[in-house]
């Protein structure tokens, strides 16, 4: 059977920029086989020499971000100013789980009994199966690459088709740091018709995927005949409630940044804000007063701030969520920039858009809308606010905007999202669990439980024959 051929378009000129080949079944087996010899081996090495080799590759990504980032604004348009501090996050990230790794994966004791000797380890799970996004590939990909490597599994990668070149730099880089053979294999396919055999296949123990709620459900679907672990960061209707006793120019500034950046195109990316109604119309107009000054154009230009969302078909999608909005009683209140409508004719750009008059029976604030919208509604309390936050069927994160901690904290425990930030938004803390409730997903990565997912549990009760 021909090999059916993977084809990246480039999201700044609608042009053909990487091929790849999508492998055959057969080939996909050896692959299998190949993990699973080689993690017979990973898992006898050393904890201590796991770390070394990981921090090594770590030092790799650094020493190589400045190339990992053109390559990155290639292939997903993220603008070239802010493409390597994603490599330096991930990176940072990485070393973040490398320290507490020991600690995470270490056995635990039972109680104490003379005669007996009863405690618990960590075992790694096998051959890790890793399917990861394009938005942000390097990130997502170490938060379950490090600790399924430190816990001693083989990896296999399977990109976005967006973003082929990731898993292959990633996996150069680990082999440079002298990671045995076939330990991280890349795997790339574009077509339902080899994923579903890979994820039905018993020689894959664990699944890991990041991305759509809608492909989430597929994988879960596709798995449902066998007894395997299938863990799932998906998608986000991320909420923000601005209170009425914030610094309005301040937090103005953070929403669109929050809303905005990376053409909107994060999970967490806040993607509706409720204001308090006292404040609300001074806070849009210091809304527009930012926006007013973002720069729309070409990713590789050090001036631009938003660049072109990922595909035709995205962008098209957002339009509809705008128009939906605005057929149904929404006002569009962007400011006038120049920017916003001198885009590159050949990409798929998407201005930004600041609506206001917005209501729940509008797909804007429902759906998810994954693009450079900020829809904003007022409030006029505290528990309006957040019954509106939890009328999602997403769960993923929110914000609190406030100059009254202790308040913000109090309404953060009745806000049903898996992280709530007080003054700020869009920031996975490595320290902090990343998990999604409701439709955003299931399991969690980074912190000390992000280890959890990647290992299985075995306990050793061992009485002494002479007791």
């Amino acid at each position: 059977m021909p090999a059916n051929v993977i084809t990246t378009i480039s999201p700044t000129t609608n042009k053909a920029i990487a091929t790849r080949h999508e492998r055959s079944p057969p080939e996909v087996d050896r692959l299998l086989d190949d993990a699973t010899d080689a993690f017979r081996q990973w898992r006898q090495v050393s904890g201590p020499e796991r770390r070394r080799i990981v921090l090594q590759a770590l030092t790799g990504m650094k020493d190589e971000q400045d190339a990992l980032a053109q390559d990155l604004t290639a292939h997903m348009g993220r603008p070239i100013a802010y493409a390597a501090k994603e490599i330096t996050t991930a990176v940072s990230r990485g070393e973040y789980l490398v320290r507490i790794s020991e600690h995470a994966l270490q056995d635990t004791d039972g109680d104490a009994e003379p005669g007996f000797k009863r405690y618990i380890t960590k075992e790694a799970v096998g051959v890790v199966l890793i399917i990861f996004a394009w938005n942000f590939p390097y990130l997502i990909l170490i938060n379950s690459l490090v600790p399924a490597l430190l816990a001693g599994n083989a990896v296999v990668l399977k990109p976005s088709p967006q973003t082929p070149t990731v898993a292959e730099h990633v996996a150069g880089i680990f082999r440079a740091a002298s990671l045995p053979n076939n330990v991280i294999q890349n795997l790339h396919c574009g077509t339902p018709a080899l994923l579903e055999p890979l994820l039905q296949s018993p020689k894959v123990n664990l699944i890991a995927f990041t991305g759509s709620t809608a492909a989430g459900l597929a994988i879960q679907r596709a798995t449902a005949d066998r007894i395997v672990p299938v863990f799932l960061e998906l998608g986000g209707k991320d909420p923000a409630y601005v209170r009425a006793d914030v610094d309005i120019d301040s937090v103005a500034t953070d929403i669109v940044d929050g809303a905005i950046f990376n053409s909107g195109q994060s999970c967490c990316s806040i993607e509706r804000v409720y204001v308090a109604d006292t404040i609300h119309d001074a806070f849009v107009a210091a809304l527009q007063k930012v926006l007013g000054t973002y720069r729309l154009g070409d990713p590789s230009d050090r001036a631009t701030q938003v660049g072109p969302v990922i595909s035709k078909r995205a962008a098209e999608a957002i339009r509809a969520h705008i128009v939906d909005a605005l057929d149904k009683g929404a006002i569009d209140v962007t400011p006038e920039n120049d920017s916003f409508k001198s885009a590159p004719p050949e990409g798929n750009y998407v201005p930004p858009v600041l609506l206001i008059n917005v209501t729940h029976q509008m797909k804007v604030m429902t759906e998810e809308t994954f693009g450079p919208v900020i829809p904003v509604m007022k409030v006029t309390d505290d528990a309006e606010a957040v019954r509106l936050m939890n009328d999602s069927e997403y769960g993923l994160t929110a914000s609190i905007w406030t100059k009254d901690l202790a308040r913000g904290e109090a309404l953060a425990r009745e806000v049903e999202a898996g992280t709530v930030f007080v003054n700020r938004s869009d920031y996975p803390s490595p320290d902090l669990a990343w998990t999604g409730w409701k439709n955003s997903g299931k399991g969690v990565t980074l912190s000390p439980f992000g280890f959890e997912q990647f290992v299985k549990l075995k306990s050793y009760h061992v009485k002494d024959a002479s007791t």
